[in-house]
């Protein structure tokens, strides 16, 4: 689907340089939802290419226990049932007012249909979101979204499994854009051992099928060590659950801040 926005002017950007991008992961809400703007900003002034910022929600199936964890932490410190979409895209408002990082809202179904699809991706558009990556939505179903987001100049970011295959990915990729999300793992975020053979046999096969659409590989990154030996075979490399809990460890707001400068700066500098 051919949709312009900061993530695919980025994804260009990051082509023509010939470098690897880095995506992060942080949680909205978490450790509050007063940090998490700060948070994004120091992550976007440390290097990070893209952000996702995750949604929480009470029943993150895709997610183990560190961003569980996390997602549980923000719905209590956003006041219990209280943490919806639109405090969620009001730290995306006091980000924007500060960076042009891209940004992409990560996260289930649920919270999306219970807004409203049709005023989530007006809302998002508004405050400055460039796409979605919603975990348990199939290609097969994504219709009314994709409408709505390509309307909206949105993209729609795809998930790709260990056991897809090239024709599937083809369908799964057919209206996507910005990039594909490769999950390098069978199981959850921060679960596992990467194993990189295995991730350029199975980046190998799916290439074809993508087209020009970037892919990025995911779960089980979580260093500079792994992200750079992911480097010869993605166009950007994820990092979540190691992030996450790193702020979960650290004990104030400044410690807070000064982790995800450093963390990200040293991904970034691995990818160079």
């Amino acid at each position: 689907m051919n949709v312009e926005n900061r993530l695919t002017r980025r994804f260009a950007q990051l082509r023509q340089q010939g470098e690897t991008g880095l995506i992060i992961y942080l949680t909205a809400g978490d450790p509050s939802l007063v940090e998490t703007p700060a948070l994004l900003i120091e992550a976007a002034r440390a290097g990070a290419d893209v952000i996702e910022l995750g949604v929480p929600f009470s029943d993150p199936s895709a997610d183990g226990i560190v961003i569980q964890q996390a997602m549980a932490r923000a719905l209590v410190t956003g006041g219990a049932g209280t943490q919806t979409i639109a405090r969620t895209l009001e730290a995306v408002r006091i980000f924007r007012r500060e960076s042009e990082v891209p940004l992409v809202l990560f996260g289930y179904y649920n919270p999306l249909l219970q807004h409203g699809l049709p005023r989530v991706v007006e809302d998002a558009r508004a405050a400055g979101v460039d796409g979605l990556l919603v975990v348990d939505l199939p290609a097969d179903e994504a219709d009314e979204l994709d409408s709505l987001a390509a309307a909206a100049h949105l993209s729609r970011v795809p998930l790709l499994a260990p056991t897809t295959s090239p024709a599937r990915a083809r369908t799964v990729v057919a209206r996507a854009s910005g990039f594909a999300y490769y999950v390098a793992l069978t199981g959850v975020t921060g679960a596992g051992h990467l194993d990189v053979a295995e991730v350029e046999r199975r980046v190998t096969e799916l290439r074809p099928a993508l087209g020009d659409l970037p892919l990025a590989v995911g779960f089980g990154v979580r260093d500079p060590a792994s992200a750079r030996a992911l480097r010869p075979y993605a166009d950007a490399v994820v990092v979540g659950s190691a992030l996450v809990q790193a702020i979960a460890d650290a004990p104030d707001a400044a410690t807070r801040l000064r982790v995800v400068h450093d963390r990200v700066a040293a991904l970034k500098e691995a990818l160079r």
